[in-house]
């Protein structure tokens, strides 16, 4: 029987091209799903530099997901909530 593996252990292995003794893995990532929540600069920095901060850049851009989300407060959705 082999050793049960994780669903990271699974998606890791399903995604790495090349491997070397030593080094990091090189993977392959089909889709790139980018989620903000706090910063905007960040997504901001995206758009600027056609890439992610620091010079990387994805190999397809047409394959990163970009979604923002805008935390409310408990107390603003019980008052939209009584309001409706």
């Amino acid at each position: 029987m082999s050793t049960p593996r994780t669903l990271f252990d699974k998606v890791w292995e399903e995604h790495v091209v090349h491997r070397e003794d030593g080094q990091p893995d090189l993977l392959y990532i089909d889709l790139h799903l980018v989620h903000e929540v706090t910063s905007p600069q960040a997504f901001e920095s995206l758009s600027l530099t056609g890439g992610v901060s620091g010079g990387l850049n994805s190999r397809s851009q047409r394959l990163t997901m970009r979604s923002q989300q805008h935390p409310a407060s408990r107390a603003s959705l019980i008052r939209c909530l009584r309001h409706r």
